[in-house]
């Protein structure tokens, strides 16, 4: 018996799904959302926002400890509080869950708590109740991957998530994977005072990051203490006492131990789409496990939608958001895409990385000739004042029509300086556009325009090569 009927429903209440269920009630649709756990998803309540949240407080007392020991202060600095630290994260959190909350309801959405499943053509079952709609939104997003030889007990072989809620700071911590979520949790808790050691399998951490990039983080991740273990895996782990003693195997074949607290697995998602009814309703997915959708967010199921993680990588919160959005309008009949030149994304390691676009060699691979402008953070007086001066900003743009194509930061507050050259991207715009406009002195954004002046030779600050 169906409850009650809809325009539309949506499958997961996270960066894709909220804001999809927003856009259509913005567009006059009755909309239904469905989730299981918080509004808002993984992100907003166990991923970025709270991640964001410890990394910044760890951040904040890395700092006061330094000031502390070039004598800035008196006396020492107090320890870490994990009790303070969590209170402050579930503070945000729920400051930003209620937000969403508001949102929907502000917009007409119905919120169905449970777990969303496809019961049919045109209903969706939602805590044991069916509900009727002429399109169903898929956004139920990604899990992390589990090792076999490490089963996740979430006590203390964890994954970001139980990380994020621990009660106690850990003396040691060994990662598991050197991408960018092991990288930024790793970095965050070695400045909260827990030795860290990684492990990756890839030649480099942070595979595919380009390694001029990828210096200027080493150098920063052996000044915090970190023990970075490349072309390396974990074998096993086994309890002795109160202490795991991992056995890492390195490519050469030779072996050595690393004993820690805790092990946080971070290697890698699925896709979350168990007992969805993916199978029944037809819907079509990659050798992975992730939806197949088209520019339109659509499944081969003319009536089903699927936008963020569980359509795979790049698994980005601001990329389901835009898919949520285009899914949105192409169901309310308007004609949305996603036709996006590029993509950004940030890094929130010390330094931070963000990049958009082609990189150097990118580019060159597609045949396209570019010019390259450089500009270092040393040459940059607000970074200076910062006393964070390591890192550049690199731009990318094609030579026949200086149109740039390209960029990749590491330093200072990468992540609030990626987005003016998103923009350019997008608009077409070239390197003199970006040159030519002029940027507030003293402020990190002037590096971008005089990474676009470098390019033509024509640098204030620093003499291009």
């Amino acid at each position: 018996m169906i409850m009650e009927r809809f325009d539309a429903v949506i499958i997961g209440a996270g960066p894709g799904g909220y804001p999809c269920a927003i856009r259509l009630g913005q567009l006059g649709k009755k909309v239904a959302i469905v989730e299981e756990e918080e509004l808002g998803g993984e992100c907003l309540n166990f991923g970025c926002i709270p991640s964001k949240a410890i990394i910044q407080i760890s951040d904040l007392y890395h700092r006061t400890v330094e000031a502390s020991s070039k004598g800035i202060f008196d006396g020492t600095p107090p320890s870490p509080s994990m009790k303070g630290i969590q209170d402050f994260k579930k503070s945000v959190v729920s400051k930003m869950t209620r937000g969403v909350e508001t949102l929907l309801k502000g917009n007409g959405v119905k919120v169905f708590r449970g777990r969303g499943r496809i019961a049919g053509r045109g209903l969706v079952e939602a805590a044991g109740e069916t509900i009727g709609c002429d399109f169903a939104v898929i956004a139920t997003g990604s899990k992390f991957i589990e090792l076999p030889s490490l089963k996740f007990d979430h006590k203390r072989i964890i994954n970001v998530r139980d990380l994020l809620s621990i009660e106690k700071l850990p003396g040691r911590m060994l990662v598991v994977g050197g991408g960018y979520i092991g990288l930024e949790m790793g970095v965050a808790m070695a400045k909260l005072g827990t030795r860290v050691s990684v492990v990756e399998m890839m030649p480099q951490v942070m595979p595919g990051t380009e390694q001029e990039i990828m210096r200027v983080v080493d150098r920063r991740l052996k000044a915090l203490g970190l023990e970075v273990r490349t072309r390396s895996v974990v074998e096993k782990a086994e309890t002795k006492g109160s202490v795991l003693v991992s056995t890492i195997k390195s490519e050469d074949g030779s072996q050595s131990v690393i004993e820690s607290d805790i092990i946080l697995v971070s290697v890698g998602k699925k896709a979350s789409t168990e007992g969805l009814g993916l199978e029944s309703a037809g819907v079509a997915v990659d050798r992975k496990g992730f939806i197949i959708t088209d520019e339109q967010c659509r499944t081969n199921a003319d009536w089903i939608f699927a936008v963020g993680d569980v359509t795979g990588a790049p698994f980005l919160a601001h990329r389901a958001t835009a898919m949520g959005k285009v899914a949105a309008e192409v169901i309310a009949g308007q004609q949305s895409a996603m036709e996006q030149r590029a993509m950004p994304y940030a890094v929130f390691t010390d330094p931070e990385i963000a990049a958009v676009g082609l990189t150097q060699s990118e580019a060159e691979a597609r045949g396209i000739r570019v010019k390259v402008g450089k500009f270092p953070f040393s040459a940059s007086g607000r970074a200076t004042t910062f006393g964070e001066n390591e890192g550049f900003v690199k731009i990318v743009a094609r030579e026949d029509d200086q149109a740039v194509v390209g960029c990749q930061i590491v330093g200072k507050d990468s992540s609030e300086l990626i987005s003016e050259v998103a923009l350019a991207i997008e608009m077409g715009a070239t390197l003199d556009d970006i040159a030519l406009t002029v940027h507030p002195h003293p402020t990190l954004p002037e590096a971008v325009m005089e990474a676009a002046e470098a390019a033509n030779k024509r640098a204030t600050h620093f003499i291009a090569r």
